[in-house]
């Protein structure tokens, strides 16, 4: 998701200060993607100068409510209304990871495939524990918790799956060759 793409959305409703944002951002994402506030406002420049937002008014205290503007609302409902495809997500770290150990003499990679899983298990039993405790909260952070929950098993579920091919593509031990020799030669003499 994009930060662009967010405050927008927060925007939508009513013209909001940039701590306000960030505390909606973080609050819709159950604070999975913190944000940094000069992100946000760093965000809100650009998006100002593309004309998606405008400052709507300027407090004494020189903090500036932003509200979205027409061309906003329409890149906000382009963005809702377009799938996200798989390649403009970021790259996975994990696969390239494992790719690379591959390549590379020397590196046991049934065990970073192990201790992955091993990381994974735990994140996923605290996602799951997040999830017990929660008594029918902000449907967004659940969306988001539960879209997580469903990422580690996925993950976890690859792992097996790199692990079973690893066994099936292990190389073979060097065996003893054995050459037949002709009977004219004098084999079976």
């Amino acid at each position: 998701m994009s930060i662009k793409h967010g405050l927008l959305a927060l925007l939508r409703a009513e013209p909001k200060y940039g701590y306000q944002l960030r505390g909606e951002f973080e609050a819709a994402t159950g604070a999975t993607w913190p944000l940094n506030i000069g992100q946000v406002y760093t965000t809100l420049t650009r998006l100002e100068r593309d004309g998606l937002v405008n400052a709507a008014s300027t407090e004494a205290d020189g903090r500036s409510m932003y509200e979205i503007t027409d061309a906003g609302r329409a890149e906000l409902a382009k963005w809702f209304e377009t799938p996200v495809t798989r390649e403009s997500r970021p790259r996975d770290e994990l696969a390239i990871k494992l790719a690379l150990a591959l390549a590379v003499p020397g590196v046991d990679v049934s065990a970073v495939v192990q201790r992955q899983r091993m990381s994974t298990m735990q994140s996923l039993q605290e996602l799951t524990r997040l999830k017990r405790g929660e008594s029918d909260g902000e449907i967004s952070w659940r969306l988001v918790l539960e879209s997580m929950i469903f990422a580690a098993e996925a993950e976890i579920r690859w792992l097996d799956h790199c692990e079973a091919m690893l066994l099936r593509h292990r190389p073979k031990p060097a065996t003893q060759q054995t050459y037949d020799i002709p009977d004219e030669l004098g084999a079976n003499q």
